[in-house]
């Protein structure tokens, strides 16, 4: 009888083995050439060793024989790639382009390294995810060209990647945050208070090897708009709220994988700002679009001023800086703009 029941419970454990590894190998099944179709693509690439899980779209009629130029996207904090690349990744693929949309390490689909946990999504290591993804479009064999296109955040994270990765031909940068120590260290006491604050989670993290999250803008999941907009009191609150809160049109309802929570220790890497220090060592031609009069403008106008190499700038005063991210009139302009850039 024990040895029944030993082998019945080996027999089940090698079919719960085989059943975990059918659904993990279904993203290495979509990284073949022949599954690949026009419209969306589940993929993934390898960062830090992990899986990170993106979406490939590609454009009507593509054929696996012809060459396409690539875009990969960086998305705005704290995205995941259903948000605003969920946007423009389709919007960039009826205009012909292949566009990789990723969940960076720890964030959306993609893993946490082991004993770290999810909602980290630290600067430096973002930059190495966009890397990662250029060297995974670049093994693609109908890529012929890879680009950047970064909104918000992901302009930062684009134009730092750029400094030393050539392998990108362009960029293009919506609504960069890509100038933003002038942005983010204008009270020095707040600052440090975010730092004071980080520095303990981190500490507590530490200690207790268990994750500490917070609300990073002081939004989260639960909010209604009212509340949210009479908490934080900035210019921001309301296009904010639109976008990420509860309700919103990217928010947590509508967006599963999504939270508006996070690792607490995010101010100790988020305050860095590298691409505006590395501005003049970008070579490759640079778009830059941004809102005069968003609350945000200084972060693409301080970086446009340091920037040596050949580039464009698209200056709009009737849109907000969320509206880029979705609102249908922005995204048009946006995406035209990128194409005809891209196609020069």
């Amino acid at each position: 009888m024990q040895t029944i029941t030993k082998t019945l419970i080996g027999l089940l454990l090698i079919a719960a083995s085989i059943n975990i590894s059918a659904k993990n190998s279904k993203h290495i099944k979509d990284n073949t050439m022949e599954n690949l179709k026009a419209g969306i693509n589940e993929v993934t690439f390898k960062s830090f060793g992990a899986e990170l899980v993106a979406n490939l779209y590609l454009p009507e009629g593509f054929d696996v024989n012809k060459k396409y130029k690539a875009i990969v996207g960086a998305s705005p904090f704290p995205q995941v790639k259903e948000q605003v690349l969920g946007t423009y990744g389709p919007e960039m693929a009826k205009r012909g382009f292949v566009f990789l949309a990723f969940d960076y390490l720890g964030m959306g689909d993609s893993p946490a390294l082991p004993g770290e946990f999810k909602q980290s999504r630290y600067m430096f290591r973002l930059i190495e995810n966009t890397w990662d993804a250029v060297s995974y479009l670049g093994t693609l064999p109908f890529v012929e060209e890879i680009y950047g296109l970064g909104v918000c955040q992901g302009g930062s994270i684009i134009a730092s990647a750029a400094v030393t990765d050539h392998r990108i031909k362009k960029i293009a940068l919506v609504s960069g945050m890509m100038a933003a120590d002038a942005f983010q260290w204008t009270d020095k006491k707040v600052v440090n208070q975010m730092i004071a604050a980080a520095n303990a989670s981190a500490q507590k993290m530490y200690e207790t090897g268990q994750a500490d999250y917070v609300a990073p803008f002081g939004l989260n999941d639960e909010q209604s708009r009212e509340e949210y907009v009479e908490l934080a009191g900035t210019p921001m609150a309301g296009e904010s709220y639109d976008y990420y809160g509860r309700d919103g049109y990217r928010g947590p309802k509508a967006v599963k994988n999504f939270t508006n929570m996070h690792i607490a220790d995010q101010a100790m890497q988020s305050l860095f700002s590298l691409c505006e220090h590395y501005a003049d060592k970008i070579v490759q031609p640079s778009l830059i679009i941004y809102s005069t009069t968003a609350f945000t403008s200084v972060c693409s106008t301080q970086f446009i001023e340091k920037l040596t190499n050949e580039h464009e700038v698209l200056a709009l005063e009737e849109f907000g800086h969320v509206d880029f991210y979705y609102k249908p009139e922005a995204v048009k302009i946006s995406a035209d703009a990128v194409t005809e850039f891209f196609n020069k």
